[in-house]
């Protein structure tokens, strides 16, 4: 990650990924707000922890992880939350799944829109507002002429080019979120009208979460912690910083890989654009908020949402590929029946997270892992094989009809738009054979197969059941995208020539 937070700006399973240009509106189908039950097997589950340990000792071994928590919930209740390497490498300490604080960086979001969706149940903010009017400070239109509405902050179609600089160089260098929101030089500019297309965006993020702070009368911090991690009793959860006292304690270290070694680097400092993913916790701490969201808003006694509100939030919003997976209300969409998967990811310079929950069948689970780059890839590889174990998948059948792809260059549309952009960043797509591409972004090729006239699926040789990356291209010959099924929430678009 270079500018902040991601949900997975980068590539999932060895390939670049990319989405496309106009949203396509949800269908019946995806709009569904309650879904049949899916039980899961009941030996894949009771050979599960074992199965963990077997994968993350792989991803230690070969993935420069220096440390990591894999927490998994199940029919209402903690299945486990175990801990692996260190949290600090040079004193010998080992990972606790059960104290160890780990960074999900943009998984915070999913605190930050269930704030917001605290506010809309209230009825003090409304999802077809414009931003505007829970304002106290103007964003420049930028000869774009619709509203940007509350409900385009879910699903990141504001319209706004990305954001950089949303780290602090020290404690003395954080401000308040709306000193930070509010000056000119950190307003991104507006590239394109609203609800057209989505583009991953912090600063988009944070604006929910200052609205929440705005309606509420309380600190956006302050509000998090008496309407969501205290009712559920997230006792060391916290978007402050820096931290102080046990959880300083017990917070797992960052690292580099600095010629071949693993080098230790200070506490990140993100609370400049905090509800975008300043949220430091341990794995018990994010198994009682999935239990709340899997429980439509009920964890014991404590209710943080209506089951209305929280089946409305897992539903789809909006997509930017026809085949591929959407955006739900805050939450990415991995699967969308089977049981239908979603969840959010989260990348600091340091820290590579992801939360995925499966409400049709009460499970879900949470991941962290720090280390070198590498560690980026080993959080993916693990998560990916959990979902194959209990969710299993089979590939698609290959597609022999008439249709060729889009070859050249694929930009994506997160970037800021007044920088020169670099060609080395682009997605470059060449054909092979009659029924496949390769897709090369920073070095890597990835392999793909038709199965369909315009969509193709990695070829990987990896383990059974999946889950299978897919890519679509789509749009009309001026205007060709192409879009990769585990990233919903950029596109990349053809350059031209």
């Amino acid at each position: 990650m270079s500018n902040g937070f991601s949900a997975g700006s980068k590539l999932l399973t060895g390939a670049a990924i990319a989405l496309s240009l106009s949203l396509v509106p949800a269908t019946a189908r995806d709009s569904q707000t309650q879904a049949a039950r899916v039980s899961i097997d009941s030996a894949r589950l009771a050979g599960l922890g074992e199965f963990v340990d077997g994968v993350m000792a792989q991803q230690i071994a070969t993935r420069e992880i220096a440390g990591a928590v894999v927490t998994v919930v199940s029919n209402g209740k903690l299945l486990f939350s175990r801990g692996y390497g260190y949290a600090d490498l040079d004193r010998k300490i080992p990972v606790d799944g059960k104290h160890t604080l780990f960074r999900p960086g943009s998984v915070s979001k999913l605190f930050t829109w269930t704030a917001l969706m605290q506010q809309v149940e209230l009825g003090k903010v409304k999802l077809d507002d414009p931003i505007d009017k829970y304002l106290d400070f103007a964003i420049p239109a930028n000869g774009q002429t619709r509203p940007i509405l509350v409900r385009h902050l879910l699903d990141h179609t504001p319209g706004f080019e990305d954001l950089g600089g949303i780290t602090a160089e020290s404690v003395s260098d954080l401000i308040p979120l709306d000193t930070f929101l509010k000056n000119p030089k950190n307003i991104p500019t507006r590239v394109r009208e609203p609800g057209v297309e989505t583009s991953y965006s912090n600063y988009g993020s944070a604006i929910a979460g200052y609205i929440v702070q705005r309606v509420s009368g309380e600190t956006f911090a302050d509000y998090v912690d008496k309407h969501i991690f205290g009712p559920l009793g997230m006792a060391n959860a916290t978007f402050r910083e820096p931290l102080t006292g046990d959880r300083a304690a017990n917070m797992a270290t960052g690292y580099k890989l600095v010629d071949g070694k693993l080098v230790a680097k200070p506490f990140e400092l993100y609370s400049n654009i905090m509800p975008a993913g300043s949220v430091s916790a341990t794995g018990p701490d994010l198994a009682r908020f999935m239990l709340a969201h899997l429980g439509d808003g009920r964890l014991g006694n404590a209710r943080i949402l209506k089951p209305e509100t929280m089946r409305l939030m897992r539903t789809s919003l909006t997509r930017n590929a026809p085949s591929l997976q959407p955006l739900a209300h805050g939450y990415m969409v991995l699967r969308e029946q089977g049981p239908r998967l979603i969840g959010h990811g989260g990348n600091t310079a340091d820290f590579h997270s992801y939360m995925l929950l499966a409400p049709e069948a009460g499970f879900a689970f949470f991941i962290s892992t720090t280390g070198g780059q590498g560690s980026y890839g080993g959080r993916t590889e693990a998560m990916n094989a959990i979902i194959g174990r209990v969710f299993p998948a089979a590939p698609a059948p290959r597609w022999t009809g008439k249709a060729a792809p889009t070859v050249g260059s694929y930009r994506t549309n997160r970037r800021t738009y007044s920088e020169t952009p670099n060609p080395a960043h682009d997605i470059k797509v060449t054909a092979q054979g009659e029924h496949g591409v390769v897709t090369e972004a920073g070095g890597t090729k990835t392999y793909w197969e038709q199965i369909g006239p315009e969509l193709y699926e990695q070829v990987t040789g990896s383990r059974a059941g999946g889950p299978y990356e897919r890519l679509e291209f789509y749009g009309p010959p001026e205007d060709r995208k192409m879009s990769f099924s585990s990233q919903p929430h950029v596109l990349f678009r053809l350059v031209k020539p």
